[in-house]
């Protein structure tokens, strides 16, 4: 048997097996019991469910062919692919790493391993943003380099990544002790206060005559952080530039944010031979004519990788626009919070179908959740900042509770790793859905049923066609490999 009929058969036999359902009889579906196929293939299914009950559960599976009918079909086409994944993760923010830092060393040891280690037992998460300087989960504001009132220092003689090496710092590094491939992308909330117009950590604006300074900051940073032995592969120019009212933050205009890239940001990294990926714009999904009029500027363009977004505004298929205005350049999601106290069954439907499925459906290597980690009180945090942003992980001391991003993430970087392309698969109503094809030769599809009863659909495949059920709102990955 070649490898489509093998995969197809395979594709089945998951969304079979999913709550133990068993294939359609002729009395649902006026077709006549289906044949059974004598030798079951290799499959991986894991499942999640609205109730909670199974949370990314491993489920052994069988499957059987069935005739052509009248229900909903998928149709893969794994030999059509559009981008290559970067890898799926979170923020390890300042707040996280405070936490896992805190934890007894065998505890945190074991602990990062189930979330970085790319094995049968772990989730593989394969990439993680972290804020230079700063975010609103540390539990005090600060950059890299900090003065008194009055003082400048536009040559970064006084620039200390010193606040990091406390938990951040040492937590990267026991991260790539266990997966020495992890990217990491790194997100200013803000400049320096003395960079500022207002000398404020929260609001304000870059004043322009610090434009050459804050882009030796930046050059800084990626040098001493591979000092360090951490490989910044990517930097967003600034988080949520047009949400100003977070602490810390910064407003940054799109016509400021390309200026500051092709007239000193952009020239920095290529006279200092860095080579960490320029990323504009990373915020809401409404404003998608900011980063297209940046990258409308062939000046700025030319030093800019990609684009980053969050979806607190707009809709997730308007990420393709900004592809479709500039193909040549890679979109990124970098960002998106589940609210406390969490609501397992709502946030897993909306996060896989508008993140897992939809950012990935719409072009993005990357799909972030914020943040990985806070305690039951939901700290630190600094004043102004979140206050009702629920970890992937809840962590007070050594007791961990594992949060519904935990999960939404696991069911697609377990299995589409760095390298995988997304291939093509129609949207039957109610069926989203998302497949990759692995660098090693796994095809990997997430399904969600967003209807609210019951689904009997298809898989179809080079003219091989199979039906299965799947409960309302529950989530299904399955894996197999070419043979």
């Amino acid at each position: 048997m070649n490898y489509i009929k093998m995969s197809v058969l395979t594709l089945v036999a998951v969304l079979v097996s999913m709550l133990g359902i068993q294939c359609s009889d002729d009395s649902e579906n006026n077709i006549a019991p289906p044949p059974v196929v004598s030798d079951p293939y290799d499959v991986q299914l894991y499942l999640s469910t609205y109730d909670g009950l199974a949370k990314f559960n491993k489920k052994d599976v069988k499957f059987t062919e069935v005739d052509p009918n009248n229900n909903p079909t998928i149709t893969i086409d794994a030999e059509q692919t559009y981008q290559e994944m970067d890898g799926f993760g979170f923020t390890l923010t300042g707040g996280s790493a405070m936490h896992l830092s805190n934890m007894g060393s065998a505890q945190r040891s074991a602990l990062l391993n189930e979330l970085f280690a790319y094995d049968d037992e772990n989730i593989g998460v394969s990439y993680l943003r972290i804020s230079i300087g700063a975010s609103d989960l540390d539990s005090y504001t600060f950059s890299y380099n900090d003065l008194p009132d009055g003082e400048t220092d536009v040559d970064m003689q006084k620039f200390s990544l010193a606040p990091d090496k406390a938990y951040l710092i040492p937590v990267l590094k026991e991260i790539l002790t266990i997966n020495p491939d992890i990217k990491i992308m790194g997100s200013p909330w803000s400049p320096p206060t003395w960079m500022k117009t207002n000398n404020a950590t929260k609001g304000g604006e870059l004043k322009p005559e610090y434009y050459q300074a804050y882009a030796n900051y930046f050059v800084k940073y990626v040098q001493e952080m591979a000092d360090e032995g951490i490989t910044i592969d990517a930097i967003t120019v600034q988080n949520e530039p047009l949400h100003p009212g977070n602490n810390p933050s910064m407003y940054m205009p799109a016509n400021d944010q390309a200026m500051f890239v092709k007239s000193t940001l952009g020239p920095a990294f290529e006279t200092a031979g860095i080579n960490t990926k320029i990323i504009v714009y990373d915020h809401n999904a409404d404003r998608t004519d900011y980063p297209i009029s940046i990258l409308n500027d062939p000046e700025a363009k030319k030093y800019i990788d990609g684009s980053g977004f969050h979806l607190y505004g707009g809709e997730i298929g308007n990420l393709s626009s900004v592809h479709n205005a500039h193909p040549d350049k890679n979109l990124y999601f970098t960002e998106q919070w589940v609210g406390a106290p969490g609501n397992f069954g709502n946030d897993l439907v909306w996060h896989i179908n508008n993140l897992i499925i939809g950012a990935s459906r719409n072009w993005c290597k990357t799909v972030l959740e914020w943040n990985l980690a806070a305690d039951s009180n939901l700290k630190p945090h600094t004043d102004g900042g979140c206050t009702q942003c629920l970890g992937a992980l809840t962590i007070d001391g050594n007791t961990v509770v594992r949060n519904p991003a935990y999960y939404i993430i696991a069911h697609a970087s377990k299995f589409a790793r760095p390298g995988s392309l997304r291939v093509k698969t129609n949207l039957p109503s109610g069926l989203p859905n998302v497949a990759f094809k692995t660098p090693s030769g796994e095809l990997v599809v997430v399904v969600l049923n967003d209807t609210g009863s019951e689904q009997i659909f298809n898989i179809e495949m080079n003219e091989e066609m199979f039906s299965a059920k799947l409960a309302s709102k529950a989530v299904g990955t399955f894996v197999w490999k070419q043979e």
